[in-house]
């Protein structure tokens, strides 16, 4: 009974100290998630309908918004997007775009023209690289496929929960590699700054 009774007391002292400490771990937050080298069989990625200027907002994407809003992240249209990849402060890299696909064979097949790819699988082999470049940024640009792929808002909300970037420079552009291909928007093949530009003119890089 007196060691069920210390077993107990030290529990309760392991709870409360930590959840007063700021690194604490959050025992609500699956630090699990499935690896793409243990995939479940995906379901139909449907793509999220993005409202059309002066119509009403959409059931789905309102939902997708308040979600991200709920845990300090902003969504975007595709409009927007694009509208900051034209934007001169990104060949200056105060804004950044983040592929968040784990996939690398697909970031070299296309990806935003500049984008820098992370994957939150294997943070360590790709934190070195962004850190320095987000922490310096203004407005980061984390996408995915777009649709139900819900890596860019895993991605993002790593970002800021793990590497405390702030999370009013994050942006989930919900749309993704989906929306963007089919407008026909620029896209970059191979390596990041490869030159390789698609589907529009390489005046945009």
């Amino acid at each position: 009974m007196q060691a069920g009774l210390v077993a107990l007391a030290g529990l309760l002292l392991s709870l409360a100290a930590n959840a007063l400490s700021p690194r604490g771990i959050k025992l609500t937050r699956d630090y699990f998630p499935i690896s793409p080298s243990h995939p479940v069989k995906p379901t139909r990625a449907l793509p999220i309908p993005v409202p059309a200027k002066g119509s009403g907002t959409n059931d789905e994407w309102e939902k997708l918004s308040s979600r991200l809003n709920s845990e300090g992240l902003h969504l975007i249209t595709g409009e927007k997007a694009f509208e900051l990849y034209k934007d001169p402060r990104r060949e200056q890299e105060q804004i950044v775009f983040i592929d968040a696909r784990p996939d690398e064979a697909q970031y070299r097949e296309a990806h935003i023209p500049g984008a820098y790819q992370f994957d939150r699988y294997h943070p360590e082999n790709f934190l070195p690289i962004i850190m320095p470049v987000c922490e310096s940024a203004q407005q980061i640009v984390v996408y995915c496929n777009g649709g139900h792929c819900e890596d860019s808002e895993f991605a993002a909300r790593m970002m800021k929960d793990d590497l405390h970037i702030p999370g009013e420079k994050l942006l989930v552009y919900g749309g993704g590699m989906n929306e963007w291909t089919t407008n026909k928007w620029p896209v970059e093949v191979g390596d990041r700054r490869s030159g390789v530009i698609k589907n529009g003119s390489t005046s945009g890089r």
